[in-house]
């Protein structure tokens, strides 16, 4: 019980640190279209049939708004928590589909960085460019699966393991 406190303790204290985050959140700029703006919107959006048939022009990156936290389990008790930061790389034109779309994806993504956690993945030398690799390739996968080939790619922008005592 001595061992378990601790843990809870320390999940406990990450789930608030969350809550308080999404809490304290700042609302996005509300858009506001002028005539101008609409004329713009309708030509932009004859731009982007040209450019379906072409190569894409661009790319945004997305910054998904708060780190994934993943337990790693060892011997059926948590060894060691890793903090992962990611931005979506989507074709111009395809950022708030992205936000509006973020809940499956964050859905989608936790559920590979679980398997990966239950296979060693995040076990010894973890940011070995071949695991990180695999783990990229497989990130770029599910996103596509749960949104659309309109996902370039997906960046780890930060990884952390820290392993509790």
């Amino acid at each position: 019980m001595k061992k378990l406190l601790p843990i809870i303790l320390l999940l406990v204290g990450i789930g608030a640190g969350v809550g308080a985050g999404l809490a304290l959140r700042p609302e996005p700029a509300p858009v506001e279209l002028t005539e101008g703006a609409e004329s713009a919107d309708h030509a932009e959006k004859s731009d982007k049939k040209d450019e379906e048939d072409g190569p894409p022009s661009g790319r945004e990156y997305v910054d998904l708004v708060d780190q994934f936290i993943v337990p790693v389990v060892n011997d059926d008790a948590v060894a060691s928590l890793i903090l992962i930061t990611l931005t979506i790389e989507v074709e111009s034109g395809n950022r708030e589909a992205i936000f509006e779309a973020e809940p499956r994806l964050r859905g989608a993504l936790l559920q590979t960085m679980f398997d990966h956690a239950n296979i060693g993945g995040f076990n010894g030398a973890f940011t070995n460019s071949s695991k990180l690799d695999r783990l990229r390739e497989t990130f770029l996968e599910v996103a596509q699966k749960a949104f659309g080939d309109e996902i370039t790619d997906v960046l780890i922008v930060q990884i952390t393991r820290q392993d509790i005592a």
